[in-house]
């Protein structure tokens, strides 16, 4: 079992980073291999929109012609078993290196969704930490959800975390690691029950 995280913050210190750890802690203890990537560390460029049409390779054949960090980022997505993505709130957002690489992301992964790949979505979970008033985890929690589900991730939890109350949650957190390393997904896609004519 692989996990990779994929964290919108440089701080490999700070608050986002420490609820990153606590799952870690989680998941190796219950025997998973971890790797963290920290996306304001690596080179993403901005999506181009090459073509006229504002497409390019990327809805034609799965792929991105920019030269940077994204592709090696791609194929450690591919290696795992799932994938935690977790980002600092800033302005009741995603960080902006999380959004520049969600943004390609969806792109590469858009030939996939549409010729409806559904068994090859990889299970996630989004987490979110706003310092300060706290205020904006809602908001971001919203953004990423919709923005990983965007990238055909199978979003399998929802963590909003606060500077008033992380510490509470830490061991929670660990909890999560130990959960992830049996691969939960959400199940098959719902439909509504069949109704009996009358």
């Amino acid at each position: 079992m692989n996990i990779l995280f994929i964290s919108g913050s440089r701080n490999k210190e700070g608050q986002t980073a420490r609820a990153l750890k606590a799952i870690c802690r989680g998941a190796e203890s219950a025997g998973a291999v971890t790797e963290t990537i920290f996306l304001p560390l690596m080179r993403i460029k901005l999506c181009q929109q090459c073509d006229s049409d504002g497409w390019g390779k990327c809805r034609s054949e799965g792929y991105c012609i920019l030269e940077d960090d994204f592709e090696g980022i791609l194929k450690k997505i591919q290696a795992a078993s799932f994938v935690v993505l977790a980002t600092p709130v800033y302005f009741g957002d995603i960080s902006e290196r999380m959004r520049a690489f969600l943004d390609r992301y969806r792109r590469v992964n858009f030939p996939k969704l549409m010729k409806g790949i559904a068994g090859e979505s990889k299970p996630a979970v989004c987490l979110c930490y706003a310092g300060g008033s706290g205020n904006g985890t809602g908001s971001c929690m919203a953004s990423l959800e919709r923005a990983v589900q965007g990238c055909g991730f199978d979003v399998v939890d929802l963590i909003p975390l606060r500077r008033q109350n992380l510490e509470a949650k830490i061991v929670a957190l660990e909890i999560e690691g130990k959960w992830l390393s049996t691969k939960p997904t959400s199940g098959p896609p719902w439909h509504p029950p069949e109704t009996e004519e009358k």
